[in-house]
């Protein structure tokens, strides 16, 4: 990486829509997108180029979204403890809601089934993110989640019954 502006502006649509789908904030995925190019800009000599430089920054856009969300939830659990009712939470969360590439008349439909897709487990929801919404392929999730192939196929399917009964509850 010669030079860091470029190689940002190369990957910064593709962290920041990651992450976006990951919080379903365009805040919140602003400082993923920032967390994500200081681990990496921090880390580049420890590349190896044992994979593709994109799976390397999926595999760390997910994991700092994964590691944002947790901290968002410890911080809302130790808010709770601090006298703060469930409703008000779930009111915050619901209203947090600001994707921009969602039309204002199937935001609530879309709402629904982000919210859904945030109570599936972290397998499942990347499996589920990375194939349907940034629509990768089984080989390139395989190697994203370093997993083989078949292994995602089955997580796919486990996680869109969990899905669909999430949906239909």
């Amino acid at each position: 990486m010669n030079d860091p502006k470029a190689f940002y502006d190369k990957y910064k649509s593709l962290v920041y829509n990651l992450a976006l789908n990951y919080s379903t904030n365009k805040e919140d995925a602003e400082e993923i997108t920032q967390d994500v190019f200081l681990s990496v800009f921090k880390k580049m000599s420890s590349f190896r180029n044992k994979s593709k430089i994109e799976t390397w920054i999926f595999r760390v856009t997910i994991n700092k979204s994964l590691d944002y969300l947790k901290a968002k939830k410890r911080f809302k659990r130790n808010f709770m403890n601090d006298g703060v009712s469930i409703d008000q939470i779930s009111q915050t969360e619901l209203s947090d809601f600001n994707h921009p590439g969602v039309v204002l008349e199937s935001k609530e439909k879309i709402q629904d089934i982000y919210s859904c897709i945030n109570k599936l487990s972290e397998d499942h929801k990347t499996v589920i993110i990375l194939l349907k919404i940034e629509n990768r392929t089984h080989s390139d999730v395989a190697k994203i989640m370093k997993i083989s192939v078949g292994a995602v196929e089955s997580l796919f399917i486990r996680a869109k019954k969990k899905l669909d009964v999430l949906l239909n509850n």
